[in-house]
């Protein structure tokens, strides 16, 4: 396994393998397989990928026609077009009707970088975890990608795969238990946790090293499955360190940050933070200064931790 890896490469290499092994699957693109790397199931399989052009709402419909003729979808494009520009079409068609369709979005959150404000989507968690009966995956890296839509495509019913444009650390072995509604533990600690999702797990394990140093006992948690979030796991947390900050590459309106509260709010109140988008738009640049502007950074998250433990 590379060091470093973007999911979508990851989705797109997986995407292939499940080719062969589910002859049901059919593969629909934007417009855009080179980018969502989508590419190479057509390439294999050209009688089941169906690339539907600029035309993400028509694309989502004939989605969930084909999965409600018991077909098993992937359909992709950017994580802009596909919550905002098909919301409709995916609530109504999808979501409504339980079609079996995977809606693969990549290119989310701010590291799509140079591409700019318009096509970074900090509110693509937030609209899909309204929609009854949607399950939403945010993968850390290119390991829990590759078994996450493993898991996606052999569950029946609509759900949200959330990937990434740039290459991110690699930090699973193939060998771990990576579950859809199960957090993993990345590392554990008794003074806080920060319960992370997305690339942002590697910022919060990198963070929880870094204070580690300082005498602060970090627990890392990945929920890369953010609905249905794993309760037992959030609880426990807030229970056992008293103390929770969240990061994710994602508006901290609605997102991550607010399923977590959600949980603790109702079960166990304690002390939280927010690391993410803090309600504005990004600009074009390159995604790590990007990260480091809008304070989504392992060093964010380190002070988020000193800031709550005072």
């Amino acid at each position: 396994m590379a060091d470093k890896m973007a999911t979508r490469e990851a989705y797109g290499k997986t995407l292939i393998s499940l080719g062969e092994t589910h002859p049901d699957l059919v593969v629909m693109d934007a417009d855009l397989s080179g980018s969502t790397k989508t590419a190479g199931f057509a390439k294999a399989y050209p009688d089941r990928f169906f690339n539907m052009g600029i035309a993400e709402q028509n694309m989502y419909a004939a989605a969930a026609g084909l999965a409600l003729s018991g077909k098993t979808v992937c359909a992709s494009t950017f994580a802009m077009f596909a919550a905002g520009r098909a919301f409709e079409i995916i609530r109504n068609s999808i979501g409504y009707t339980k079609a079996n369709v995977k809606i693969c979005a990549t290119h989310a959150g701010i590291t799509v970088g140079e591409d700019g404000a318009s096509h970074q989507t900090f509110e693509d968690i937030a609209l899909m975890r309204t929609i009854p009966g949607m399950t939403v995956i945010n993968p850390s890296d290119g390991v829990s990608a590759a078994k996450l839509l493993e898991q996606a495509v052999d569950m029946q019913g609509p759900c949200y795969v959330r990937l990434g444009r740039a290459a991110v650390p690699v930090f699973y072995d193939e060998s771990d238990e990576i579950k859809l509604g199960r957090a993993n533990t990345v590392r554990d600690g008794k003074d806080v946790t920060v319960i992370a999702t997305g690339i942002m797990v590697a910022a919060a394990a990198e963070a929880a090293e870094a204070l580690a140093a300082e005498g602060i006992d970090v627990r890392v948690i990945d929920i890369h499955t953010i609905k249905p979030i794993d309760e037992e796991a959030v609880i426990k947390a807030a229970e056992e360190t008293g103390a929770i900050v969240t990061a994710e590459e994602h508006s901290v309106i609605g997102g991550l940050g607010s399923a977590v509260a959600e949980v603790i709010v109702k079960n166990a109140p304690v002390k939280m933070a927010m690391v993410g988008q803090q309600d504005t738009f990004g600009e074009s640049g390159k995604p790590d200064e990007l990260r480091k502007k809008y304070g989504m950074t392992a060093g964010d998250i380190t002070a988020a931790v000193k800031s709550l433990l005072g």
